[in-house]
């Protein structure tokens, strides 16, 4: 639990947001990042006060930025009072204490941040079992008595949350032992899983897959008729949900598993291996992308990077542009400076580049339940070819 002790009403925390460009990345995409980051920092509950960058051939190995840049970001903390600072990289042991040091502030990483919003997030006994032994590996080189003397004093907040709020003051022998009881929780949870998984080996499973807040959940909702979580923050579920759905007589698994994200921590997919299975279990993906989001493109590399790293690039994929809407509508703006009379709509989609690199692709709005019939088609085909393939009689496997 949090220390609460001489806590009222806290205030919102505030963070100031660091980042180190390499030269060649343009002022457009290290803007775009750091949006990524403040929605980051949003979601976890604090407010971004100001944006420091600095272009670098390669972070410094002492303090990620420039002596002269340090400087700034110490007067401006010491003159607003400022909470946390939270960088766009993950930070070595040697540079959190430096900077610690110099900054005397909550120093935060990128993949601090993204463990703290999925313990914010975690519901499920299994999904906070996965973030706070993925907390304690990325903690236990990291100890200062900084963080101890911080703890105390503001009785939790961001990066505060699981072991950041109590085993920081104890010493790394203590955090082994707690690591070395989550392995061990976390096994029986993947025996439990695993046993669950084989019970329903002979229905056809598909796997919900895409970049953080492009609408897995409000997708899952539509296709399964459920009530899954969905939000419009970064990591809205973390919790692997599955759901039965029959269309036209055929029955199929859908699961909606946790969001990608550009630099997602190691540990953090090492931990989340249950749920991750679901994925690589799977039979067909169904990968999500947010067609308005001015880098979609490089959010399909990053998901497919990632698929890679958990062994499942090779399954069929159906490409699902989702939130076509936002992007008509952003089009039909840039359309009409030309043509006023211009009125694009999803039939220009479908034969656009995107549509002829990526194939299969369907065009949605799941907010808008624009065009998910289409979608149900698409899926059906494949679903019941697969099917068909394991039960060439249509019989069904038993329920589950």
């Amino acid at each position: 639990m949090r220390n609460q002790l001489h806590v009222t009403a806290k205030e919102q925390e505030t963070a100031v947001l660091v980042a180190v460009p390499q030269w060649r990345q343009t002022d457009e995409k290290t803007k775009e990042y750091l949006d990524e980051l403040a929605f980051l920092t949003e979601t976890v509950g604090a407010k971004t006060l100001k944006r420091f960058i600095q272009k670098l051939d390669k972070p410094d190995l002492r303090t990620y930025v420039g002596k002269g840049k340090l400087e700034e970001i110490v007067a401006y903390v010491k003159e607003h009072k400022v909470d946390m600072v939270i960088f766009d990289d993950e930070l070595s042991p040697s540079q959190v204490r430096n900077l610690e040091r110099e900054l005397q502030v909550k120093i935060i990483d990128r993949s601090l941040l993204i463990l703290d919003i999925f313990a914010l997030r975690a519901q499920t006994a299994t999904a906070r079992a996965q973030v706070e032994m993925a907390q304690y590996q990325y903690l236990l080189p990291r100890l200062t008595n900084l963080w101890t003397h911080l703890s105390r004093q503001r009785g939790g907040g961001v990066a505060m949350r699981g072991p950041g709020e109590t085993e920081i003051e104890t010493d790394r022998r203590i955090v082994r032992e707690k690591i070395s009881l989550l392995k061990e929780k976390l096994e029986k949870f993947e025996k439990q899983n695993f046993e669950q998984r084989k019970s329903r080996s002979g229905i056809v499973r598909v796997s919900l897959v895409g970049y953080t807040n492009v609408g897995k959940s409000t997708l899952m909702n539509l296709i399964s008729k459920s009530d899954v979580f969905a939000e419009n923050k970064l990591f809205a579920t973390v919790d692997a949900t599955v759901r039965k759905v029959v269309i036209d007589n055929i029955p199929f698994l859908l699961s909606d598993t946790v969001g990608f994200i550009r630099k997602l921590p190691t540990k953090l997919i090492e931990s989340f291996k249950s749920t991750l299975d679901e994925i690589r279990e799977s039979d067909l993906l169904l990968h999500v992308v947010d067609v308005s989001h001015p880098s979609f493109e490089e959010h399909i590399g990053v998901v497919n990077e990632t698929l890679k790293d958990i062994q499942s690039a090779e399954k069929p994929v159906i490409l699902v542009f989702n939130k076509t809407d936002l992007y008509l509508q952003e089009r039909e703006q840039e359309l009409q400076e030309h043509s006023p009379e211009a009125r694009p709509d999803i039939s220009d989609l479908k034969s656009s580049y995107m549509a002829k690199e990526h194939t299969p692709a369907v065009f949605i709005s799941a907010a808008n339940r624009t065009n998910i019939d289409e979608l149900r088609e698409v899926l059906l085909q494949h679903v019941s070819k697969i099917h068909l393939e394991r039960y060439p009689n249509n019989q069904a496997p038993q329920e589950w």
